[in-house]
């Protein structure tokens, strides 16, 4: 059975392409989740992408990871990033390596963003990399469980 990496999403990302486009680039969701899929396969991953609207479900999805021993989290916790104290808690809670993705710069924007709850359950923030972020967060945790990319 192949190791799996949650990817989640939360309200808004699946206007990505739409919303924004001058922040958050043109790409979409579809565009996202196949570019996880096809960085982890490169080391012999798998992914389990969802979307979610609500903090109850995005917490939901950290608990199952946890249950089906994932061997790590790529989050896109939204406007939650910087309000969600349960979201820090479920992520320490559930011991797995966790990567917070933004696709946009979310520094430079607004200052109450610039306090990250998700950045400190993390062990590394991406932003302001459109949804490259996520090529670069699955390697990153690939890099941090000791997996190398096929030839």
């Amino acid at each position: 059975m192949a190791k799996t990496i949650y990817v989640l999403n939360v309200p808004n990302l699946d206007l990505l392409g739409i919303c924004e486009p001058e922040a958050n680039g043109h790409a979409t969701w579809s565009d996202v989740e196949k570019l996880c899929v096809e960085t982890a396969q490169r080391y012999g991953l798998c992914t389990d992408c969802r979307h979610c609207s609500r903090e109850d479900e995005l917490i939901e999805f950290i608990h199952e990871a946890h249950a089906k021993n994932a061997v790590g989290i790529v989050v896109n916790a939204g406007s939650y990033f910087h309000t969600s104290v349960a979201l820090h808690d479920a992520l320490v809670a559930a011991r797995i390596p966790a990567i917070e993705v933004h696709v946009s710069n979310v520094g430079a924007g607004d200052n109450f963003r610039h306090h990250s709850f998700t950045a400190q359950a993390a062990f590394a923030s991406l932003c302001g990399f459109g949804i490259d972020g996520f090529r670069l967060a699955i390697s990153g945790l690939a890099a941090k469980i000791g997996v190398q990319a096929a030839a």
